[in-house]
């Protein structure tokens, strides 16, 4: 399983904006092949601040994922009310049972 974490911090008078944008994004993804899930959150400590936390069967479906153009065009969207470019972080990871 792949897992995904992604943040981006907007400026203020776009954080509304960026979040219905975001839900949408996640909506959109969670119907795709291999998505596990896909959720967004906002911090209670940092206004503006959007942490994205996303489970993807294997590597091949997360490269498809990113080939969606809609998924280019959240990014840029986001990143063009993004204080700072966003973060993303990637790990291979095994669930632990039992």
């Amino acid at each position: 399983m792949i897992i995904v974490l992604g943040c981006v911090t907007v400026r203020n008078e776009r954080l509304e904006e960026a979040l219905k944008l975001s839900q949408a994004h996640v909506q959109r993804s969670r119907k795709e092949p291999g998505c596990i899930s896909h959720e967004v959150f906002q911090d209670p400590e940092i206004p503006g601040r959007l942490m994205f936390v996303e489970k993807w069967s294997d590597q091949a479906a997360l490269d498809e994922h990113f080939k969606v153009p809609a998924s280019g065009e959240f990014v840029t969207a986001i990143s063009a009310w993004a204080l700072k470019a966003p973060s993303l972080s990637l790990f291979n990871a095994e669930a632990i049972t039992g």
